[in-house]
């Protein structure tokens, strides 16, 4: 220990980023030590912030050198404890590595670094045409290297995909220090094995992601926002269907809501229904006419659901002002849920097909095991994703809640597996799916996945115990 009781390694720390990029106050060590999952107790031992890859590539190396595990972070919006430092680690926040190179408009790509916001790099490209066409609610806070390393889905994925098919290149630290330059700039690079899409998903426990070279697309055009009341879920996935091979338009995305996400919203923006009647579900479609602009296919489209009875209520808005709201009520469900009180999330994903089987099967057997429990239901369903939030009843004290939710998890795990679903499909595993990973991933798969974090991170330190467990220094 030095003079003022610090381990050794800690004081070189500050002489690398320099006294303001290493803080070891409560208030910090507080807010940096946790995601948005609000579980577990954040207790790391400080954390670092450098301004460039090579002061990463230092502290890593010194990190190994001094056996001090280090936990990646991000914007840390996560919802599965991916981010969270409770054992003493070293948080590594990438938040000041903000640069926005330039747009490369003809190769359609721009480099930028880890720490810069998703909104950001939106309203970098957009002077160009273009854009990153990865967003969900959280743009505005999420960074773009925790939207790689957890491969973040998002409300557009029915049109783009995940975040994996928009990374051309990364550069990526490894636990000891050494940097990979991962593909660089190219569209094509047929030379083995694609080390990128390894890291790609990896939720930090393999390398440490400094920068990134994405690829681009052209801004939508300006698009038509629709809110439309359906009956269920399986009215809401022949709606999808529709939607889907309609002619004059694309799907830019389809987002599913129940009416109690709906009533929690509209309470607490002190808004009334933009509908005239309830409906125990809603979907909203958002529709990108074609270039040159459309001939009123969209209104045509939404006449013939009202015609057929697939749809029972809708307002399609008339202005750029109308499709915000439209969007808020959807997007704002996660926040407010929060505000309201203490829920239990899960983020899963069944095959499309197999979404109204699933959900039937789902709600059936909370009610049986679970009566006291309400259930708050919404996602991106155009591509199998559902938000499952279960809120604490208030007759349960909090441990009690969280100790039933267990046996709440293990339900809906199994029924996930029986109709070939994944237990996470945006946050990814960190700690609060870690128990759970076998549901979805078989004997072979996890033995693949220990050798490769063993190859690249020996000692485990590189966000330990996410995903995997750690024991002694060694991965398990």
């Amino acid at each position: 220990m030095t003079a003022n009781g610090s381990p050794p390694w800690l004081e070189l720390a500050r002489a690398i980023l320099g006294e303001d990029g290493l803080l070891t106050d409560p208030a910090s060590l507080e807010s940096y030590g946790r995601d948005w999952t609000k579980v577990y107790a954040p207790a790391p031992c400080a954390i670092a912030l450098p301004r460039t890859t090579a002061q990463v590539s230092t502290l890593l190396r010194l990190a190994h050198t001094h056996h001090v595990p280090v936990v990646p972070s991000g914007g840390r919006t996560g919802l599965a404890g991916g981010a969270v430092a409770a054992q003493g680690e070293l948080v590594l926040s990438l938040e000041r590595m903000r640069t926005l190179h330039p747009v490369d408009p003809i190769a359609r790509t721009v480099r930028v670094e880890a720490g810069a916001i998703t909104q950001a790099v939106h309203q970098h490209t957009a002077a160009h045409g273009l854009t990153w066409p990865i967003d969900f609610a959280s743009s505005g806070s999420s960074q773009v290297g925790g939207n790689i390393a957890t491969n973040a889905g998002g409300v557009r994925v029915v049109r783009y995909g995940l975040t994996r098919q928009w990374v051309i290149g990364l550069q990526v630290v490894l636990m000891g220090g050494e940097v990979l330059e991962l593909n660089g700039a190219l569209e094509k690079n047929n030379t083995g094995m694609d080390l990128r899409q390894l890291f790609i998903g990896s939720e930090g426990i393999l390398g440490v992601i400094t920068e990134a070279t994405l690829k681009l697309a052209p801004l939508p055009r300006e698009s038509r926002v629709a809110l439309l009341a359906v009956p269920d879920l399986r009215a809401a996935l022949t709606l999808f269907g529709a939607a889907r091979s309609a002619q004059g338009f694309e799907l830019l995305a389809f987002e599913y809501l129940t009416d109690l996400c709906l009533d929690v919203v509209l309470g607490e923006l002190g808004l009334t229904s933009p509908l005239a009647q309830r409906s125990p579900a809603y979907v909203l479609v958002e529709l990108e006419p074609p270039e040159g602009g459309g001939d009123g296919a969209e209104d045509r489209w939404l006449e013939g659901l009202f015609a057929t009875g697939l749809v029972s209520d809708g307002v399609l808005a008339e202005s750029l002002a109308q499709s915000r709201q439209l969007w808020s009520l959807r997007e704002r469900i996660s926040e407010t849920l929060s505000k309201r009180g203490i829920l239990h999330k899960n983020d899963i994903s069944v095959p499309v097909a197999a979404l109204g089987d699933f959900t039937a099967a789902m709600m059936e057997a909370f009610q049986g095991a679970y009566p006291d429990f309400e259930i708050f239901l919404f996602g991106h369903v155009g591509d199998g994703n559902l938000h499952v939030n279960v809120m604490k009843p208030a007759h349960l004290e909090k441990a009690e809640f969280f100790a039933r939710c267990k046996g709440t998890d293990a339900l809906l795990f199994k029924l996930i597996r029986a109709h070939g679903g994944s237990i996470s499909a945006e946050h990814g595993i960190g700690l609060l799916k870690k128990p759970f990973l076998h549901y979805s991933r078989t004997p072979a798969e996890l033995r693949i996945f220990r050798g490769i974090k063993q190859a690249l991170d020996p000692e485990g330190l590189l966000n330990p115990g996410k995903v995997f467990d750690r024991i002694e220094g060694v991965v398990s």
